[in-house]
């Protein structure tokens, strides 16, 4: 029998954490400048450029913006979002510390602040952020702050809570789900985390981290079936590949090998990773 509490920090690097900041859609990119000669409004434009535009092309506009206006905190909200879409969360931090500092924050830009300390590893930022809000702002997202906050202290009972709080106001709980399975699996508790990510998945079948990490609660307790949930092509190899990887650091490197190859065929263009895996292998199992 397996040592759980032991092997869960090294396989928790494959576990995806899906809610920490609050923008993400997919860029569309598009060659024209959409700011030369329109007749959209300062606060239309700036909703655009935060749903639809590209990222980067958002981060030039704001920055241009604040420069030129420093004391419209919405221009250096946008700036703070266009980072975080941008992946750049190191400037986002910057930028919505200046919010908070020259008192233009809302509520909500503290709250996203904690987030963005979440991903840069701030944990005493996070708790900072997450106490500056007041007690009549009350949504999902603050509480999954404190649930995140609870889980990096270890103190199960009230991230519990937190998230109990914060799945009871969401409209849709997946995104708290996944992450209160990850919490479960962080504790060894591998039944709870399972049970977690599939309430996650029946409220989105689309959530990848969630099924992602449902397969990988299996795997962690022996089970290297995936599970049913739709997939994609390129899911399913991601997901088998990251089986494989779980089967072998179990010790049971023909599992493993089995679990390579179907990622490889699963992927219509070839599941790079997991060749280099099933190569390396090739040469400790027998056929």
């Amino acid at each position: 029998m397996m040592n759980i509490v032991h092997i869960v920090p090294k396989l928790l690097a494959m576990v995806v954490v899906a809610v920490v900041a609050a923008c993400g859609s997919e860029p569309l990119r598009s060659s024209p400048n959409p700011l030369k000669d329109t007749v959209i409004d300062d606060a239309g434009l700036n909703d655009l450029l935060l749903t639809s535009g590209d990222p980067e092309f958002s981060i030039e506009y704001f920055e241009t913006a604040v420069a030129r206006e420093p004391e419209r905190g919405d221009f250096r909200r946008g700036l703070a979002i266009s980072y975080s879409r941008a992946k750049r969360y190191p400037e986002a931090g910057r930028v919505y510390e200046e919010l908070i500092a020259l008192d233009q924050a809302q509520p909500t830009d503290v709250l996203e602040y904690g987030f963005i300390a979440v991903r840069l590893g701030d944990w005493e930022g996070a708790k900072a952020a997450e106490s500056g809000l007041s007690g009549g702002f009350n949504n999902s997202r603050r509480h999954l702050l404190a649930a995140m906050i609870a889980d990096s202290e270890e103190d199960w009972a009230s991230a519990d809570a937190a998230y109990t709080r914060a799945e009871t106001l969401a409209l849709k709980p997946d995104h708290v789900l996944n992450n209160w399975g990850v919490s479960y699996m962080a504790r060894g508790d591998l039944t709870s985390a399972e049970s977690a990510f599939k309430r996650s998945v029946s409220y989105n079948s689309r959530l990848f981290s969630a099924k992602n990490n449902l397969a990988i609660v299996r795997g962690m307790g022996g089970d290297f079936t995936l599970p049913l949930v739709p997939l994609t092509d390129q899911e399913r190899a991601m997901i088998l590949n990251n089986l494989g990887v779980i089967a072998t650091r179990q010790g049971e490197l023909k599992i493993a090998r089995g679990l390579f190859a179907a990622a490889v065929d699963a992927h219509p263009q070839h599941y790079q990773g997991a060749a280099d895996k099933l190569a390396a292998l090739d040469g400790k199992v027998e056929n």
